[in-house]
């Protein structure tokens, strides 16, 4: 009987779907492996826009947030089988997730580009293009975008944003394709990026990029969602937002 208690008592202090006023914690899954939104320092802590966001949020909501990091080929599976409440890695909102995962409302919303070496010569058209390798995080909006809209080239796939840079600084990819912002404040403006740029027009068609980054939660978990939508709405009320946006970025990633 002690045992049982003590089980129940452990029970309600988690996340449990339709009861988040009670909840003691939130457990949300970030990839930590995509700058400057998630990343993790060299002490070994988790740093970034979405992880400053996300302790924000669950200051808000005034629950305890612990973060749980998970790769991104496995984050959505990891959110079914109930490792942690809900995602706040970058995610954008598509038809295709939704057929899986629900979401609060947008957090940010920014374009793809394409990134080159300054001195390629590489322009988006099918005579430059052709044949030509471009990396990509396997996965991800990006890459369903780049398999549909440009099939003549050949598409190399990673399993982190980390990993198709290092391919591109060796010279084993022609091009990247990713998150603009990702690539300018992630790449672009290191040292190790110093000698490429983006170039060519920004994508952000709905039918591949979706309405923005939101929060993923259960399908059931539909008090979860209004609750971390909600604190979308307040901490860009009160201020706490645009301090976490100004401290990244130069504009409102909005």
């Amino acid at each position: 009987m002690k045992k049982f208690l003590v089980a129940a008592v452990a029970a309600a202090m988690t996340f449990t779907a339709g009861s988040a006023s009670a909840q003691e914690e939130l457990r949300i899954g970030v990839e930590g492996a995509y700058p400057p939104f998630s990343s993790v320092d060299p002490s070994g802590n988790l740093i970034g826009f979405d992880i400053e966001i996300a302790n924000a949020i669950c200051d808000e909501m005034k629950v305890k947030c612990t973060l749980v990091t998970q790769d991104w080929d496995g984050i959505i599976p990891a959110l079914l089988a109930k490792k942690y409440d809900a995602i706040i890695a970058s995610m954008s909102i598509t038809e295709e997730r939704k057929q899986k995962v629900d979401f609060s409302e947008k957090y940010y919303n920014t374009p793809a580009r394409f990134l080159r070496k300054k001195d390629s010569g590489i322009e988006i058209t099918a005579e430059s293009l052709e044949g030509k390798s471009v990396g990509v995080q396997r996965g991800t909006i990006h890459d369903t975008f780049l398999t549909a809209e440009f099939p003549n080239v050949d598409i190399k796939r990673y399993g982190t944003q980390d990993e198709a840079y290092l391919d591109m600084t060796a010279g084993r990819v022609d091009l990247l394709l990713a998150d603009s912002i990702a690539m300018d404040d992630g790449f672009v403006k290191t040292d190790a990026g110093k000698d490429y740029e983006l170039f060519g027009p920004s994508y952000s068609e709905p039918k591949y990029f979706g309405d923005g980054a939101g929060i993923a939660v259960r399908k059931e978990d539909t008090d979860l969602r209004d609750r971390l939508s909600a604190a979308i709405k307040g901490i860009r009320a009160n201020g706490v937002y645009k301090s976490i946006n100004d401290k990244y970025f130069d504009f409102d990633i909005y």
